[in-house]
């Protein structure tokens, strides 16, 4: 975010325009694999024993997506469009396990 913010206001309007036509792009060409577009995420919680606080966290938005494997997942976000907007960004693949039997 630090390099999000370093840039001038003029860049981020024509990164995040350019981003989003570019994203649209590859929703559409994806969307076979989209099971959830999800969105740009906010301000973080964390909720413990101890109460709630804000916290900081690096996740921007998320989206989730149907692959064999979480190899091939990850294959879908290679050259994604959030690298666009966000210098220096990287996608996180995270599987979704199921829950356990109890």
């Amino acid at each position: 975010m630090a390099a999000w913010q370093a840039l001038t206001g003029d860049e981020q309007a024509r990164r995040r325009t350019q981003g989003v036509a570019v994203w649209k792009d590859w929703a559409t060409t994806h969307a076979s694999k989209i099971v959830e577009p999800g969105g740009p995420l906010g301000k973080t919680k964390l909720v413990s024993p101890s109460g709630i606080r804000d916290i900081r966290n690096n996740l921007a938005a998320f989206v989730i997506v149907e692959a064999e494997s979480q190899e091939a997942a990850a294959r879908l976000f290679i050259q994604h469009p959030h690298f666009t907007i966000l210098p220096g960004a990287g996608v996180e693949i995270m599987e979704v396990l199921p829950v356990p039997a109890g």
